[in-house]
């Protein structure tokens, strides 16, 4: 039996999810299927609360989509599966944190899937580039999300050009929010992790719900649309347990006990 591209493994809350094709990670269309499995049934577990996405090896966090699979027959608009290329940037009503623990090479669509991602964790020695320009192809999800995350002349630069940046730069332009030794890597974003599952799991989806929905809207369109718990998630959330919860643990001076409802 073929072992799964796509290993898993949960801690509590915590659901940590690598990619293993050796030799790269690269995705064909049999593994963005299984990863869109994977995070659907992250996304549909009530029990599960952040992810963790990573690429196994020390080389390579993903190049995004395999080529030679592509030479052998896969189409590349065929059928990716459940939440698109990847089993994330299209993936609906995802409102639990991802964080994205780049372990190396992060080009293509590997790189578009860590945009897919909420905080991007980097090791010192992990490389970014978008190099589709040079095989005369266009990055159409960096393309929409890359000027939205980094400034646009710098976003605009690397589309362009397909140039790899480090993780430096890619720190010093907002694209990863920290860097961390290699050997750290795993063991930082699963802090990271646990301290975020501690957290308020309603909170955190109507964030995540505001944030998404809102990107294309007007400011105060925006604002009326939370004011009047007109999102699904902000409803819920000042309708719940953990709402009166909060407020009680404040009033008490403890630590509240969160349920997700």
């Amino acid at each position: 039996m073929t072992e799964s591209p796509v290993k898993t493994r949960r801690d509590g809350h915590v659901l940590e999810v690598t990619l293993d094709r050796p030799k790269a990670n690269a995705i064909d269309l049999a593994t963005s299927r299984i990863m869109g499995e994977v995070f659907t049934g992250f996304r549909d577990d009530p029990d599960l609360r952040v992810a963790i996405v990573t690429g196994a090896g020390e080389k390579f966090f993903c190049p995004g989509w395999d080529l030679k699979a592509a030479a052998g027959g896969d189409a590349v608009d065929g059928e990716y599966g459940l939440g698109g290329f990847g089993g994330l940037q299209e993936l609906r009503g995802l409102n639990k944190p991802v964080i994205m623990a780049v372990n190396g090479i992060c080009c293509g669509g590997g790189l578009e899937l860590a945009l897919s991602g909420d905080i991007i964790l980097a090791a010192d020695h992990a490389t970014f580039a978008l190099p589709e320009i040079r095989s005369g192809t266009v990055a159409d999800a960096a393309s929409i999300r890359l000027p939205k995350r980094i400034p646009y002349h710098i976003a605009m630069e690397l589309l362009f050009t397909g140039r790899w940046m480090d993780a430096e730069e890619a720190h010093r332009w907002g694209l990863v929010t920290r860097i961390h030794p290699a050997d750290g890597l795993i063991e930082a974003a699963r802090a990271m992790a646990a301290s975020l599952a501690s957290g308020p799991p309603l909170v955190f989806a109507a964030i995540k719900e505001i944030v998404r929905e809102a990107e294309d809207m007007k400011f105060q369109d925006a604002l009326n649309r939370v004011t009047k718990s007109q999102f699904e998630t902000v409803e819920r959330l000042y309708r719940s347990e953990d709402q009166k919860e909060g407020a009680r643990a404040f009033a008490e001076k403890r630590d509240p006990v969160w349920k997700g409802r």
